[in-house]
């Protein structure tokens, strides 16, 4: 995965800043759930496709396009290779209308994209290397099996981008979650220009698709430390915290040795799961935090706990890059509010350089979180932590942009979409 989010080109020596999307080539299909329930959406929807597409370049060579509607059975609009040019697919586009249906199958739609829309034959350049995206806009949970398919797509090196519109089922989200590539929740209007942006950076910074330049080559190396509640007041919701850290790791380059991540769980003492220096492949850093278990135990100490992290895990002997320049991140997720002060702890993690994150609960004390976190962008407070996948995609774009923030002369777009991110998912 490259880590830029943002491409960011100055204009007129340093007075501005642009971002750009630069997508070399990507075969791209769009399966809009077409049900009735989203007939009062429809022009938001359509014009969602429109307005990304339009920021694309069309053509055989360089991105390719498709569309697809589904209720009960998908039927095509048209393929990758119907249309060479662009004024055709965006005169398509403007005639195109929400096929209707009660039933609502995206199992069956999403095998069907996988066995019949992304081949050689309909036009997919898979067997060049060229990057297979599949973008699904969707209501209500779906009528059938969606894991099946979700995993048969992952398997066969499909990126899976959702964007969940109106009524989205937020427990299928998170059973999808380890598997999409990201997810985007839109709740009103205003969310869409938002999130097209977000989707396009997303995919521009999908591996192979960036131009030379753009990609990881020039983000930072990042240290990414989780520092997770596993005591027993959080024991029934752990798995949730699991698949957070999960989707979150999965989103990292580890393989390039460009990130490195460690867990490490608290309670009434703080355990080490394991080190920034344990793994170097994404999937084995998977494997382990998929089997963790709560460590139990309480009360919490939060202070103990960052003490803990600052003094044994961002440390050189243990995997810890700081003199080599890599951004030192620190993600919290706190259950419930510490028995001991964590401001002390907290100070020198920030005088060390570190950037921390803080999540609680409405267990957790708030102003807790504001002390633990670097920055009051970067305190989250969620109802419970089933409900970690709201924050998911702010924290992850917060995460990439630690990587270019640096070498931006100027940071105000990434001010300008850090303050999106906060409009949009909290």
């Amino acid at each position: 995965n490259a880590n830029h989010l943002f491409h960011h080109t100055s204009i007129c020596g340093n007075t501005s800043t642009i971002t750009k999307f630069q997508l070399q080539s990507a075969d791209i299909v769009f399966l809009l759930d077409g049900s009735d329930e989203m007939q009062e959406s429809e022009r938001l929807i359509l014009d969602f496709v429109r307005e990304f597409v339009n920021q694309l370049e069309i053509g055989p060579s360089k991105v390719q396009v498709a569309l697809i509607q589904y209720s009960a059975e998908p039927t095509a609009d048209f393929r990758l290779n119907t249309y060479s040019l662009k004024e055709n697919v965006m005169s398509h586009l403007s005639n195109v209308k929400l096929k209707g249906g009660f039933t609502l199958n995206t199992g069956v739609a999403l095998d069907y994209v996988k066995n019949n829309v992304l081949t050689t034959s309909s036009g997919s350049r898979a067997q060049q290397g060229v990057p297979q995206i599949l973008i699904i806009l969707r209501g209500r949970k779906s009528e059938d099996d969606v894991l099946g398919p979700v995993d048969r797509l992952r398997k066969a090196g499909i990126a899976l981008f959702s964007v969940g519109v109106n009524n989205t089922d937020t427990l299928e989200m998170e059973q999808l979650a380890h598997s999409l590539r990201a997810e985007y929740l839109i709740k009103e209007k205003s969310d869409f220009p938002f999130v097209k942006e977000q989707l396009l950076s997303a995919i521009a910074s999908h591996k192979d698709t960036v131009s030379p330049g753009v990609g990881s080559s020039s983000s930072m190396a990042r240290d990414i430390v989780f520092l997770i509640d596993g005591s027993d007041d959080v024991r029934s919701k752990f798995s949730a915290i699991r698949e957070f850290v999960a989707k979150m790791v999965d989103s990292f380059d580890l393989d390039q040795g460009k990130d490195k991540v460690a867990v490490v769980q608290y309670s009434n003492n703080a355990e080490l799961s394991f080190n920034l220096n344990t793994y170097n492949t994404r999937d084995d850093a998977l494997k382990h935090v998929t089997s963790l278990k709560p460590k139990g135990g309480r009360p919490q100490y939060i202070g103990a706990a960052l003490q803990f992290v600052r003094d044994n895990v961002f440390v050189s002997t243990a995997g810890g890059r700081h003199h080599e320049g890599a951004k030192q991140i620190l993600v919290v997720l706190a259950g419930g509010r510490s028995r001991d002060s964590p401001r002390g702890p907290a100070s020198m993690l920030k005088a060390a350089g570190v950037v921390t994150f803080a999540v609680g609960s409405r267990m957790s004390n708030s102003a807790e979180m504001q002390v633990i976190s670097s920055d009051p962008n970067y305190t989250y407070s969620i109802p419970d932590f089933v409900n970690l996948p709201r924050i998911q995609q702010s924290l992850m774009s917060h995460l990439t942009q630690m990587g270019v923030e640096e070498e931006t002369e100027q940071g105000k777009n990434l001010d300008y979409f850090n303050n999106l991110d906060k409009h949009l998912w909290l």
